[in-house]
């Protein structure tokens, strides 16, 4: 789900409707099942110990050559993914895949240009290289529609919390104290009382293999109680960091983790999938956030606040 690269290029905008297609994401992109192992790093090739017309005795603290970068050299720290990859079409590829890239509607945070998501063509040559040969080349071009879908989906609920903390914890509990349907009401004027910078995103990690603790707890009711928590674990789990602006000018990074679920697919053969997306309980104040907002919308229903008002 989270492939983003960071040329300038200018590209076409994302597109927000998923077009019809009952296509799911590819395995390597983090969108991908949670059966699905990741490929192992390959085995770093070390040169020979006495490397031809050196001296034979090495002292101790003397580096060790190497005749290749590492693996890890060879990532973008900003998405661990390949600094670069192929727009040229693959041998064994039969049809035309578009090389043109789209750029989403997310900030970066290093320069002021925005992260683009890779072409149909650089997606199909990255499956490739993982291993995955029985790619459906037809249905890339509807994976990568349903991949920037989603992404834009987790930013816009990144943004959402954002519009209620990022300008303090009173402001928060302004904007969480009437619920969701309360704020919903009231976010233009609560948006306009004090303006600060939209976020954006510095950097992201997709953890598939690493289950967050509400997945956990959650799973675990499910197995306790499959009448009415049973529901399939999350098929992906991915950590972004976010740049928040302050009302005083200072910038904050803040990590949000997103789980990813997926659903029974429409009747239509459209995919389905529901997004967690909440700040990591990094420290008090994110756990505050996460009450605030959940204990906030809980209270304002149960206590029946929203009748009152309605027939007040």
């Amino acid at each position: 789900m989270g492939w983003f690269w960071a040329d300038n290029t200018p590209s076409p905008n994302a597109p927000h409707p998923i077009p019809p297609s009952n296509a799911t994401p590819p395995p390597e992109c983090p969108m991908h099942n949670a059966s699905t192992q990741s490929a192992p790093f390959p085995t770093r090739n070390l040169p020979p110990s006495t490397p031809e017309g050196s001296c034979p005795v090495r002292a101790p603290n003397d580096p060790i050559p190497s005749t290749e970068a590492s693996t890890m050299s060879k990532l973008n720290p900003l998405n661990y993914m390949p600094t670069s990859l192929s727009q040229s079409r693959d041998t064994r590829q039969t049809i035309h895949l578009p090389t043109e890239r789209e750029t989403s509607s997310i900030p970066r945070g290093d320069t002021e240009a925005n992260w683009e998501y890779p072409s149909p063509q650089q997606m199909y040559n990255a499956m490739l290289r993982k291993g995955y040969d029985d790619t459906p080349e037809d249905a890339v071009e509807s994976m990568v529609a349903v991949h920037n879908f989603l992404n834009e989906g987790a930013w816009a609920e990144i943004v959402d919390w954002e519009r209620r903390f990022s300008r303090g914890l009173a402001h928060g509990w302004q904007a969480c104290r009437r619920g969701e349907e309360g704020f919903l009401e009231e976010a233009d004027r609560i948006a306009s009382s004090r303006d600060v910078a939209a976020p954006k995103l510095l950097r992201f990690q997709g953890r598939p293999n690493e289950m967050t603790p509400k997945a956990r707890i959650l799973d675990f009711m499910g197995r306790m109680y499959p009448a009415k928590f049973g529901c399939e674990p999350p098929f992906d789990r991915h950590d972004w960091h976010v740049q928040r602006r302050t009302v005083d000018g200072q910038t904050k990074e803040v990590r949000y983790v997103i789980d990813y679920y997926s659903a029974p697919p429409e009747p239509t053969g459209e995919p389905v999938f529901y997004l967690d997306v909440r700040p990591a309980v990094d420290g008090p104040t994110a756990a505050a956030e996460r009450m605030m907002r959940w204990g906030g919308d809980f209270w304002y229903r149960a206590s029946g606040a929203r009748v009152r008002e309605t027939t007040s």
